[in-house]
């Protein structure tokens, strides 16, 4: 009888999950994947914290690609009220930004209440600004703040867009690649965005119809009853029920080759019982930090491409989740409810005398998202470095700081309203355009080198894939293995010439 091959992976996130189940939809190649967390889902699961589920990072699933639409469907049926617990709920899209201690509509639109809030002069140097970006555009754009002004203006963007991105990344826009902003936020401007508010006013959108619409615009999108993590947990019983096998807290440690062009087994860390072993395979998908993977190939990889890799920047990701019984009256909330919840998904917190960066209601994504709907389940999102003060503050201290943060946004009026808390630290969960970046190429010629190695997913690529653009990596490199030529350059070229954008 015939060796069946097998498909080693590595990472069980939306990429991994996605590149598992094809493989066994598509050919009889038998999955192996290891997942160094607890749970599967990467970014994208789901923490239940005493019945009230956090969900990491905020994920609306939509989609400009059918087939990702439809994969997800398949997966979980849209609710069309048989009350199931596996389904996709229908949910309204709003975020705003909290800015001079008000709220402004995200994407701006030139409303009353806009105007009004960010007075007249200020509204006048906008305009002037963004007349003169349209004029006379810098060229060629060496930075995201050429990125930023060009397509908003300069007074705009220093209104809405400098504060926000300095302290998602940690360093200045001037330092940070344009590529990011081609990457996330391509195709979006003034100009657009005023079409969008126009258009919005005479046709009412739905999932199907916006699909030509800026992501960063859409109104609608699907989510999972509870949360992202319910999808991917289905796709990981699916995988198994097929054959593949799931082994969680794996940390892979060394890849094993048989010369410079192929790879033959890896070598696998058990972290709670901290035995290791050899397995090996036919073809290796990856979604491990590129920093590590080139660490773990050892002498292989030439000087350079270790120097590169090594200086590779990331972002570090912390969540605090608090459970409140009210927040504080805010003639601007928008809120007709007892406890002043507001109706946002999540609120960008445009402040610079705080250091949270996002804050999400978790009610608002799914009311099964909370134990009990008469309390607030937030999560403030903090974007920092592993290791640095922020990061290294004890669980306790780092919710009170999140507490104390909530009362000088003027959004909480005191302490005792908080009855529960939950800190959650996510390592490397945002590759950067910075530093070694620029460089990065050298990479991707050494690991495209490899014939049986294909790299997918947000940090298996470094680069700030959406959801959906991971699955479709996913996607392309099974269907290179399949063909047996082993083709890389599709699920590079994913989100660099499809029309994808993302907000902020």
């Amino acid at each position: 009888m015939e060796n069946k091959q097998v498909a080693i992976i590595i990472g069980a996130n939306p990429a991994c999950l996605t590149a598992g189940l094809e493989l066994q939809r598509q050919s009889t190649i038998t999955p192996i994947i290891f997942e160094e967390l607890n749970q599967v889902g990467g970014l994208s699961r789901t923490v239940n914290y005493n019945g009230n589920r956090i969900d990491i990072g905020g994920h609306r699933f939509f989609s400009k690609s059918d087939w990702v639409m439809e994969w997800w469907q398949n997966i979980l049926p849209l609710d069309i009220g048989q009350h199931t617990d596996n389904c996709f709920l229908t949910r309204s899209r709003l975020s705003r930004i909290y800015f001079l201690r008000k709220f402004f509509d995200y994407p701006i639109r030139l409303n009353a209440r806009t105007l009004f809030n960010l007075g007249f002069l200020r509204v006048i140097k906008i305009g002037i600004s963004y007349i003169l970006s349209s004029l006379f555009p810098h060229y060629p754009e060496n930075s995201l703040e050429d990125f930023f002004v060009n397509r908003f203006g300069k007074e705009l963007y220093f209104t809405f867009f400098k504060d926000y991105t300095e302290k998602v990344w940690g360093v200045r826009c001037t330092s940070i690649s344009p590529s990011w902003g081609a990457q996330r936020i391509k195709g979006l401007s003034v100009s657009k965005a005023l079409f969008h508010a126009l258009k919005k006013n005479i046709t009412r959108q739905s999932i199907k119809n916006q699909n030509k619409t800026q992501t960063s615009l859409f109104e609608r999108f699907l989510y999972p009853k509870y949360g992202p993590g319910q999808l991917w947990e289905r796709v990981a019983e699916e995988v198994s029920e097929r054959g593949g096998t799931i082994e969680l807290q794996h940390q892979v440690t060394e890849f094993l080759f048989s010369d410079e062009k192929k790879l033959i087994g890896i070598k696998v860390l058990n972290v709670v019982s901290r035995e290791e072993k050899v397995i090996y395979g036919d073809y290796f998908i990856s979604t491990m930090p590129v920093k590590n993977l080139i660490q773990a190939m050892g002498n292989l990889p030439p000087d350079h491409v270790k120097r590169i890799a090594g200086e590779l920047p990331y972002r570090d990701f912390t969540t605090v989740g608090l459970l409140a019984k009210k927040l504080k009256k805010n003639a601007q909330s928008q809120s007709a409810q007892d406890n002043n919840m507001p109706p946002d998904n999540w609120i960008y917190i445009q402040e610079n005398d705080v250091k949270v960066g996002r804050l999400q209601i978790f009610n608002n994504w799914s009311p099964y998202l909370i134990k009990n709907p008469e309390n607030i389940w937030l999560g403030l999102e903090y974007f920092c470095q592993e290791n640095d003060a922020l990061w290294s503050l004890s669980d306790d201290d780092l919710i009170a700081f999140g507490i104390n943060e909530l009362i000088t946004l003027d959004l909480l009026e005191s302490k005792e309203d908080i009855i529960d808390s939950i800190a959650i630290r996510v390592p490397k969960a945002y590759p950067a355009y910075f530093g070694s970046y620029s460089e990065f190429n050298s990479i991707r010629e050494f690991s495209d080198s490899i014939d049986n190695l294909f790299l997918i997913g947000r940090n298996g690529m470094h680069k700030y894939n959406n959801q959906d653009h991971s699955m479709l990596t996913a996607r392309y490199a099974v269907e290179g293995i399949i063909s047996g030529n082993h083709e890389k350059h599709r699920p590079w070229n994913v989100n660099v010439d499809d029309d994808y954008q993302e907000e902020k």
